[in-house]
């Protein structure tokens, strides 16, 4: 037996429990790991709140959680790792716990800290993934929405890398942050596409939304094209014929090795803001709930 948050009816924070539970057993081609850290990301939020219950209905008890890293203590057959490697990647079964399951674990460099592996995993493939969906090229201009939030923050990043020219709305707090990270950045809020117009005379390309703050019909009319702009989190996207993009397991898929060496290099920013005691999970989730983070939010069994 071991310990895990877990939660047997959706609701508030407060469902948030410090439970026994079985210790999971690595089937082919897993790794059980011994966790270090477990990243907290808003759709923890959405699925213990029950907002995803229509589309994914949740098989009590859950135990929450998408990414994790830690010290490998158990592998199943045929498994890419070995008992006492330091990995991280996408839990199977949740990561606020104890131990997790890991399929596809990427190894952790010694530079990288426990709580910035953890937070890499779900939020760099996402911001990966869309950058690439999009196309942009050297030259051409991207607006981000978001850009203050962990995975506009890394999409920020990669953009910039390519010499792609990245506009950035973001609240008042972190305009100076993101304008560090290699953005033009403007307040989001009322007159926000005359703020992105003003600061990209030439136009814009292509348009992230990692924001769902209602902003995809201006979004498409800044762009000309509905095929221009892609979310990851304003569910009204076919509304206007905007392709919403969802993660998705891809074993060919090395985005996250190559963000991990990056990262570990310096080469991209990660920041976390707080590390909370695995008991406290129902604070970390009162806090992204409340807007009150500024960073990746870690939890620490």
């Amino acid at each position: 037996m071991s310990q895990a948050i877990t939660f047997s009816e959706y609701g508030a924070p407060e469902v948030l429990r410090l439970s026994e539970v079985g210790t999971p057993e690595p089937g082919p081609g897993q790794v059980r790991i011994r966790v270090r850290a477990a990243s907290v990301n808003p759709l923890d939020i959405k699925i213990r709140s029950g907002l995803m219950a229509k589309a994914a209905p949740a098989r009590f008890p859950v135990i929450p959680g998408l990414d994790a890293a830690g010290v490998v203590d158990a592998v199943g057959e045929g498994a890419d790792a070995a008992v006492g490697d330091e990995v991280l990647g996408a839990a199977v079964g949740g990561s606020y716990g104890e131990y997790a399951l890991l399929d596809r674990p990427v190894a952790k460099p010694r530079a990288l800290s426990w709580e910035v592996a953890a937070s890499l995993v779900t939020v760099g493939e996402t911001a990966s993934r869309v950058v690439r969906q999009l196309g942009a090229k050297e030259g051409q201009t991207l607006l981000v929405h978001g850009a203050g939030g962990s995975v506009g923050t890394v999409a920020v990043q990669l953009a910039a890398a390519r010499g792609i020219t990245v506009v950035g709305t973001a609240g008042e707090h972190d305009i100076e942050r993101v304008t560090a990270l290699g953005a033009t950045a403007v307040r989001y809020g009322d007159g926000w596409v005359e703020r992105v117009k003003a600061a990209a005379p030439r136009g814009v390309d292509v348009v992230f939304d990692a924001s769902g703050a209602g902003v995809l019909a201006d979004s498409v009319a800044l762009t000309g094209d509905s095929a221009h702009v892609i979310t990851i989190a304003d569910m009204a996207a076919a509304q206007h014929g905007v392709r919403f993009s969802a993660g998705g397991a891809d074993p060919a898929d090395d985005s996250l090795a190559q963000l991990v060496c990056l990262a570990a290099a310096g080469e991209l920013d990660v920041p976390v803001w707080r590390a909370y005691p695995l008991g406290q999970a129902a604070t970390a989730h009162g806090d992204i709930e409340a807007r009150r983070n500024r960073g990746k939010i870690v939890l620490l069994p």
